[in-house]
């Protein structure tokens, strides 16, 4: 398919390339069904680390979701892969706040048919509790009250890749064609002025910075990341909206160490050589920009309450939860499997170290 479309084309932009390498019914990586995630997969998660991360996140969902008072309440997650963190989650609820479970709604988010029937029957037990959806415009009209969030989602968006051309002072779209039957990378031929949608995602950059950037120096761009949080933050009527995902501001995107963007691809956990080889056959990700989605929150009216890296938001919760009196989760030698869990998803050598947290609200 891909093929085919290069040639009849030329080039095209990697943000098509991407998008069908990664979602493409039945073809797609991420639409080949399970097996991607864990140790004989691609990748681990927080959530393939163990239950944990969702008791976690289940606990604060419950304090922010009883903040709102009475009244219907709603979960909204989304690219919630096999529905297990839904399913921890919801088991955690249903076990330490059965009451204030009966008030939720738990809506999953999810364009993939095939995934939407995973989902269903891992959540089975929860079919009173769950909804599905395929996008934002089938959630109910009324306005949403309650925690929306995605964990690990926002990554896998299609980028554009842009690369700084310091002869002509612009930025040029590289687009993938086809070379000896290999996908190559090409130039776009359109001449597309990319300045605002620069501006918008945080890169307002000075005549001094541009003078210094490094011919060829490559940043990704994802709108439709942005427009997702954009019209999230306009469904949430009142609670929160947040995200886990590795990636940076848009200043650090600038660091030198970066000059050759953050596109990565994956499979059986080892960093491929080639973006463009195997599509549809390995994981593509390339770094969030938080400041896109900080500022498509705030222009949408909510107010950024906390940006802090994974590690610290983890154990904050944790503190809280332990004083409340769950127990074992203290990561200390001796305290069993979630301890370790815990470990694993704090400790700087692990997942740790990538991952960061970005909460939203509106009162």
């Amino acid at each position: 398919m891909l093929r085919q479309e290069v040639e009849q084309r030329g080039v095209i932009p990697f943000s098509r390339f991407m998008e069908v390498a990664l979602y493409c019914p039945k073809l797609g990586y991420y639409e080949r069904g399970a097996g991607q995630v864990g140790r004989h997969g691609d990748f681990h998660t927080n959530v393939s680390v163990g239950g944990v991360f969702g008791e976690l996140l289940a606990w604060q969902f419950a304090e922010w979701l009883e903040a709102l008072g009475p009244g219907p309440l709603h979960l909204v997650e989304a690219g919630a892969h096999d529905g297990q963190l839904a399913h921890d989650i919801l088991n955690w609820l249903a076990v330490h706040r059965p009451a204030l479970l009966g008030r939720v709604v738990y809506w999953l988010i999810e364009p993939s048919v095939d995934r939407q029937n995973y989902q269903r029957l891992k959540l089975k037990d929860f079919s009173h509790f769950t909804a599905w959806s395929s996008g934002w415009k089938e959630i109910p009209q009324c306005r949403l009250r309650g925690v929306i969030f995605s964990n690990e989602l926002l990554d896998a968006f299609p980028v554009h890749r842009l690369a700084w051309n310091k002869m002509v002072r612009r930025w040029e779209e590289w687009g993938v064609g086809i070379e000896k039957d290999h996908f190559v990378w090409r130039p776009m031929a359109d001449a597309a002025d990319w300045t605002m949608r620069l501006v918008e995602a945080g890169f307002e950059l000075p005549i001094e910075l541009l003078e210094v950037l490094s011919d060829g120096f490559v940043l990704e761009l994802s709108p439709p990341a942005a427009e997702w949080w954009s019209a999230a933050a306009r469904s949430l009527e009142a609670g929160k909206l947040m995200t886990i995902d590795y990636g940076f501001t848009s200043l650090e995107f600038l660091d030198p160490g970066r000059a050759a963007g953050t596109l990565r691809s994956y499979h059986r956990h080892h960093l491929q050589p080639d973006v463009l080889a195997n599509p549809g056959g390995q994981d593509i990700t390339a770094h969030v920009n938080f400041t896109a989605l900080e500022r498509a929150g705030q222009r949408a009216g909510l107010r950024t309450e906390e940006w802090v890296d994974q590690p610290r938001f983890l154990m904050r919760i944790a503190s809280g939860a332990i004083h409340a009196g769950m127990t074992g989760l203290r990561g200390g030698a001796g305290e069993g499997a979630r301890g370790r869990q815990l470990q694993t998803l704090t400790h700087p050598e692990h997942l740790g170290r990538a991952f960061r947290v970005l909460v939203q609200g509106r009162a």
